[in-house]
């Protein structure tokens, strides 16, 4: 598997795990210190890993077998470190995300996440 692959792989790991409230999943794309952030209900949200988590399955997860949407626009590798731009959905809100990725120990994972909530 190519780094971009692996990385894809990550971003359709966060982007289902987000759609179907999958905590193992989603620990698995993060970083543990990673960080979430963006402007949420006219403030700015600053969270970590295992806050976005929570904040993920205190809503109300995506029925089984729906396909979540996802449109990954850019895929940038340098080496052991990646950018990716992707546009998805979650609990009813359109949202882009802009990741930032690492390669430790041959696994890529996602070790920050600055989004845009479309109105």
């Amino acid at each position: 598997m190519s780094d971009r692959q692996a990385v894809e792989q990550t971003v359709h790991l966060y982007v289902e795990g987000m759609a179907f409230a999958n905590a193992a999943a989603l620990k698995k794309a993060f970083h543990p210190k990673s960080s979430i952030i963006g402007y949420y209900q006219n403030a700015v949200e600053w969270l970590t890993r295992d806050e976005f988590i929570a904040a993920i399955l205190a809503e109300e997860p995506a029925p089984p077998g729906t396909q979540p949407f996802m449109d990954i626009q850019s895929v940038d590798v340098e080496g052991d470190a990646a950018s990716v731009k992707v546009t998805d959905d979650f609990a009813g809100m359109r949202l882009t995300d802009y990741l930032s990725l690492l390669k430790i120990e041959g696994r890529w994972t996602i070790v920050s996440k600055l989004y845009h909530l479309h109105t």
